[in-house]
């Protein structure tokens, strides 16, 4: 990636007009491997948004807008910074709003966030949600809160969208999350479906867009570590015991642990699917298949 300065536009009072970029990577180290870590990020989420169309145009021809939603975990901190380096870049169109929704967990450093993207100077959002609440007086003790906590989460960042008049919700969601949904997915829900890149909500006015879906979690864990950013531990169902995605993490570690690369090869499974060879003929036209001879 060059390291170039960005443009600066006379016209806007002389200030670049992705400084947030410059202000994500201040305290970036000045390494080798560090380069070639962030080069690694930046072009993966550059290449999904290309394959998958994501950073499209309304149709007056104007950028879209997208609410880039932060839990203060790692994924999501990574997938703004990636998303300001290709907008300073002049890589990416569309127009950021980073959102924040507080959920009303017990000690949560409410300061944290506003303070951290009030550095970068980007616009953003902080909803205050009492979902917490809900969801352990909802949920029995021996259960998990992540499928709870997801929905409501989710309409929570629905609704914000419409009102920010945005067109998609971004998230963090990385290769290995998509594997492990995968994996419950054919363990516990007996369908082949996983994350996918790209999707419309029901209602069909808001995209869902996961531009780290080629990322490899452990890039973006190294990538957080050496740009120091300030995490916020889950204590919902990031403190829970006993989860599926646990285990199927575990899983995916061992067979990775055994042979190397295990993972992407897994990964490209996802990207390579071949209908004629599954079982299921709503998928496939298994009635009108004939032989050569008969056609």
């Amino acid at each position: 990636m060059a390291e170039s300065e960005p443009v600066i536009d006379e016209e806007d009072g002389g200030q670049a007009p992705d400084d947030a970029a410059l202000h994500a990577y201040a305290e970036a180290p000045n390494s080798l491997t560090f380069k070639k870590l962030r080069k690694r990020i930046v072009r993966n989420a550059q290449e999904a948004i290309r394959q998958y169309a994501m950073d499209g145009q309304r149709p007056d021809g104007a950028p879209q807008k997208w609410l880039v939603c932060l839990s203060g975990g790692k994924d999501s901190y990574a997938l703004l910074a990636a998303l300001l380096d290709l907008k300073w870049q002049g890589a990416l169109k569309a127009e950021l709003l980073a959102c924040n929704l507080d959920q009303g967990q017990p000690g949560f450093p409410k300061h944290v966030l506003p303070d951290y993207l009030d550095g970068l100077g980007v616009d953003y959002r902080i909803i205050a949600e009492d979902t917490y609440s809900i969801v352990t007086d909802k949920v029995p003790e021996n259960r998990t809160y992540c499928s709870l906590c997801s929905r409501l989460r989710r309409g929570i960042l629905y609704r914000v969208a419409r009102e920010e008049a945005c067109d998609a919700i971004v998230l963090g969601h990385h290769r290995d999350d998509a594997l492990e949904t995968f994996m419950m997915n054919l363990f516990h829900g007996g369908r082949l479906a996983a994350m996918p890149p790209k999707l419309v909500n029901d209602e069909g006015d808001l995209f869902v867009l996961r531009p780290l879906i080629f990322c490899a979690e452990k890039d973006l864990a190294k990538f957080a570590e050496l740009l120091k950013f300030p995490i916020i531990p889950c204590t919902l169902c990031g403190s829970q015991e006993g989860l599926q995605r646990v285990a199927m993490k575990a899983l995916l570690d061992g067979w990775e642990e055994k042979r190397p690369g295990q993972r992407e090869t897994m990964f490209r499974a996802l990207r390579n699917v071949r209908l004629s060879h599954l079982a299921d003929d709503r998928a496939f036209d298994f009635e009108g298949l004939g032989k050569s001879s008969e056609q």
